[in-house]
C-alpha cells in the first residue's frame, strides 16, 4: 500500500504513531511523511537544523519526507494549501491518508486537518488546475499529536509490541526540540509523556505498547485473523 502521514510540523508523526510508521516500513508498504511546514522558528532550532533532524529521522523509519513550504505558527486554511496537499494526493495515491485529530489544543494542528480533509475531496475533481490525475484517498484515519489534554476517544490501537525503541530513536534525532537548552529532567519528562500514553493504550489491548487511532469512516473488515485477542 501507498501510506500518507501528513503533519503539522516534523516531529508530530513520530510522536503520535511512529511506532505504526515502523511496522508499515517492514511489513512493505511505502509510507510519505508530509510536512506542512518546516516547525521553525523554535527556541533552539533553526531550518537547518530541523531539516538535518527530520532525515535522520526518516532515515530511522524507513519513510520519504515532502515538505510543503507553509509557515509555522501562521497556518491558515485556504484554496491554495488544499490544492497543494491535493496535488500531492494525485501524485503519491494513498490507500490511507493519516491526519492530526481534529480537536487541538495548536492552531496549526487544527488548520492542518481541515486543509488536509478537504484536499482530499479537491483531489477528486475533474477540470480543476490541481496538477495530477484525479485520485480520491479511500481511508483517512486520525492520529493523536501531543498538545492534547483529554482523554483520547479511540477506535483502535495499533500494538507497537518490539517497535516502541524504535519510535524513541526516532524522536531523538529532533534533539533540538527535545534535548539544547532544556536540561535532562525536560527531556525525560517529555519522552517519559511519550511511553505513559504507548503503555496506557498497550494495556487496552493486553500489550506492552500502543499507539491510539481514530475513525469517522467505518472500518471494513474481511476477518479476525489479524485482531489482537
Amino acid at each position: 500500500m501507498n501510506v500518507v502521514v501528513v503533519g503539522p510540523h516534523p516531529d508530530d508523526q513520530e510522536i503520535a504513531m511512529g511506532g505504526t510508521i515502523a511496522l508499515l516500513t517492514s511489513q512493505g508498504h511505502r509510507v510519505t511523511l508530509i510536512d506542512m511546514t518546516n516547525g521553525e522558528p523554535t527556541p533552539f532550532g533553526s531550518p537547518e537544523v530541523r531539516q538535518r533532524e527530520a532525515a535522520e529521522s526518516a532515515r530511522i523509519l524507513g519513510v520519504e519526507r515532502i515538505a510543503v513550504g507553509l509557515v509555522n505558527r501562521e497556518v491558515l486554511y485556504s484554496l491554495e494549501p488544499r490544492h497543494r496537499v491535493a496535488a500531492l494526493y494525485r501524485k503519491l495515491r494513498p490507500e490511507i491518508v493519516f491526519l492530526p485529530y481534529g480537536q487541538d489544543a495548536h492552531p496549526d494542528h487544527r488548520q492542518v486537518t481541515q486543509i488536509a480533509e478537504d484536499a482530499r475531496f479537491d483531489a477528486k475533481l475533474t477540470k480543476s488546475r490541481i496538477p495530477g490525475d484525479p485520485y480520491h484517498p479511500p481511508r483517512v484515519i486520525y492520529y493523536f499529536c501531543s498538545h492534547l489534554r483529554f482523554n483520547f476517544p479511540a477506535s483502535f490501537s495499533m500494538d507497537i509490541s518490539g517497535l516502541m525503541d524504535t519510535k524513541l530513536a526516532a524522536i531523538k534525532c529532533y534533539k533540538s526540540q527535545f534535548e539544547t537548552g532544556r536540561g535532562e529532567s525536560e527531556q525525560w519528562r517529555i519522552l517519559e509523556h511519550i511511553r505513559s500514553v504507548n503503555s496506557y493504550f498497550g494495556g487496552t489491548i493486553k500489550r506492552p505498547w500502543a499507539e491510539p487511532f481514530y475513525v469517522i469512516e467505518s472500518l471494513g473488515l474481511r476477518g479476525f485473523q489479524d485482531m489482537v485477542l
